[in-house]
């Protein structure tokens, strides 16, 4: 399958699950301390770095609900996301803020017009190979000393760089930490901080939760 195709399919497959989706998950911050800090961690980075604009992209925002975080934590976020009724869902809930529809791998963004980018979860669905499209595109519309906050599932060890997986919307795919940090690196973004979450013995999935910080140099 193409990288457009594969797109294609997960966009029309969030577009008809987006209302659910969107009921489900609005506040899934308030459980996931960690999560809020790490996100706290960057935007404070975030500030400190660059020009201090603290202009941010949320891609794969969905909903609409960690842009709005990030906005409330200082930072000029706006969200992009390739399903139109998530977008319409994030402009109904949050009027005063910025969403467009577009594609990971070909944002409609300067180059090095960003102070940061958040990738939560947002790479799951796209196949390995496609990925580096997408890593090449961040590292493109960010600044030098921006930062990129990535979050992804893990594998269950090094040994396998990447995992796919049954997931409720489409497939989705694990990235071993290390090898996701090896990429970023070899598009001029160096990691900083990594955080990993282990899963509570009731999770569905026994996944460890990966959040990379890295920096453009």
């Amino acid at each position: 399958m193409t990288e457009l195709d594969t797109l294609g399919a997960t966009r029309d497959a969030y577009d008809a699950i987006a209302t659910v989706y969107a009921q489900q998950f609005q506040d899934s911050l308030r459980d996931r301390p960690l999560e809020r800090a790490m996100l706290g961690a960057f935007a404070e980075l975030v500030r400190s770095a660059g020009d201090g604009r603290g202009e941010v992209a949320d891609l794969g925002c969905g909903p609409g609900y960690v842009t709005a975080h990030l906005h409330g934590l200082g930072l000029e976020a706006f969200g992009i996301d390739a399903s139109p009724v998530m977008v319409a869902l994030a402009h109904e809930s949050h009027p005063g803020l910025r969403f467009e529809v577009g594609s990971m791998a070909g944002l409609d963004i300067e180059d090095g017009a960003l102070s940061g980018v958040l990738s939560r979860w947002s790479v799951i669905h796209t196949p390995p190979q496609h990925v580096p499209a997408i890593v090449a595109e961040i590292a493109r519309v960010l600044e030098s000393g921006g930062h990129l906050l990535i979050d992804f599932p893990a594998t269950d060890g090094p040994h396998l760089e990447t995992q796919s997986y049954d997931h409720v919307v489409a497939t989705a795919y694990r990235w071993d930490p290390d090898r996701l940090a090896a990429l970023l690196r070899d598009h001029g973004l160096t990691e900083v901080g990594r955080m990993t979450v282990e899963p509570l013995p009731t999770d569905r999935r026994q996944f460890q939760e990966v959040q990379l910080l890295a920096r453009k140099a």
